[in-house]
C-alpha cells in the first residue's frame, strides 16, 4: 500500500510497543524504514520483539524499559534517545491497561492502576517530547490510540473510559495550541482487534471472548485485521497527510455506528459471572506482573 523506504527519516517512539497492537505498528514503521523505539515496563518482551523484529526486516529497533506512569523516567529515557540517536519525530501513545468491572466493585487501586496509564502517562510523555520539539524547533507527530467510547461513554470500563476521553481531548487542545509549532496530533479509535492481553481482560468468558474473536456482532461480521489498523497508523505518521490535524478517527466496521461499540450488552451479567471475570483477569495480571522489570 505505501512505497518501501517512505518512513526513512522517521524515528519514532511506540509506548507498550512490545506486544499487541504496539508491535504491529513498530513493525509496519519498521519494514518502511523508520528508527523504531518500544517501550514499556516487561523488558524481556521488549527486548524480545527488539530482536524478532530486526531479524526479519533489519533496520533498527531499540527497546527501553520505562514504566510512563513515572515522569522523571520519561524524561531520563527521553534524554537517552535524543542523546545516543538523535530526536525523535513521532510518538505513538499506546500503551494502556483495561479491564472489566461493574464499577460498584472498583478499588480506588484499580481506576489508579489504569488512569495512572492511560491519562497521566499518555500526558507526561507528549509533555516531556512536545517540549523538546517546541525548544529545538522540530517538526512533530503524535497519534493516541483510544477507543470510541470517547464518544458514548464506556460501562464497565469506567477508568479508561474516562481517560481516553481526557486524551481524546488532549489531541483536540494541543492541535491548536501546539499546531504553530508545526506538531500535529490525532487519534485512532479502534473497534475489534482481538489481542491476547485484550481478550483476557475484556472478555475472559469463553463464550465472550469466542464471540468477540469471530466479530459476530459487528455490522461487517468480522473483526479488524492488523494490517488495516498499522495502514492508517501509517497514512498518519508518515509524510504526506500533514494537514490533518486534531481528529480522531474510527476504524471498527461501523461497529460504533450500529451498537455503540462498547459493553453495555453486560448489564445481563449476574454476580456469579463477574465473580469468575474477576478471578480469571487476577489470573492474567499475576501473570503479566512476573515479567516486568520496571
Amino acid at each position: 500500500m505505501f512505497r518501501d523506504g517512505l518512513m526513512k527519516d522517521e524515528r519514532i517512539l511506540v509506548t507498550g510497543g512490545g506486544t499487541g497492537l504496539g508491535k504491529e505498528m513498530a513493525e509496519g514503521f519498521l519494514k518502511l524504514g523508520a528508527e523504531v523505539h518500544i517501550c514499556g515496563r516487561r523488558g524481556g518482551v521488549l527486548e524480545e520483539t527488539a530482536k524478532e523484529l530486526m531479524a526479519k526486516h533489519g533496520g533498527k529497533v531499540v527497546p527501553h524499559a520505562c514504566d510512563i506512569r513515572v515522569a522523571e523516567a520519561i524524561t531520563e529515557m527521553n534524554d537517552t534517545i535524543w542523546s545516543k540517536h538523535g530526536p525523535l519525530t513521532g510518538l505513538i501513545n499506546n500503551a494502556a491497561g483495561n479491564f472489566i468491572s461493574r464499577t460498584e466493585d472498583l478499588t480506588i487501586r484499580g481506576f489508579d492502576a489504569i488512569s495512572n496509564i492511560v491519562f497521566r502517562g499518555t500526558f507526561y510523555m507528549t509533555h516531556d517530547i512536545g517540549k523538546r520539539w517546541i525548544a529545538e524547533k522540530r517538526r512533530g507527530n503524535v497519534c493516541s490510540i483510544l477507543t470510541t467510547w470517547v464518544w458514548n461513554g464506556g460501562p464497565f470500563v469506567v477508568p479508561s473510559a474516562m481517560s481516553k476521553a481526557g486524551v481524546n481531548v488532549m489531541t483536540q487542545s494541543l492541535a491548536i495550541e501546539w499546531g504553530r509549532h508545526g506538531l500535529r496530533f490525532n487519534a485512532i479509535a479502534p473497534g475489534p482487534f482481538p489481542t491476547e492481553g485484550m481478550s483476557k481482560r475484556l472478555s475472559p468468558d469463553a463464550e465472550g471472548a469466542e464471540r468477540m474473536d469471530r466479530g459476530v456482532t459487528n455490522p461487517m461480521g468480522r473483526v479488524g485485521e492488523m494490517h488495516e489498523l498499522v495502514n492508517l497508523a501509517t497514512f498518519l505518521m508518515a509524510p504526506g497527510a500533514e494537514y490533518v490535524n486534531g481528529q480522531t478517527i474510527a476504524i471498527d466496521g461501523a461497529m460504533y455506528n450500529a451498537s455503540g461499540g462498547n459493553f453495555s450488552m453486560l448489564t445481563a451479567w449476574g454476580d456469579e459471572q463477574w465473580v469468575a471475570a474477576r478471578e480469571a483477569i487476577e489470573a492474567t495480571n499475576a501473570k503479566d506482573r512476573a515479567k516486568r522489570t520496571v
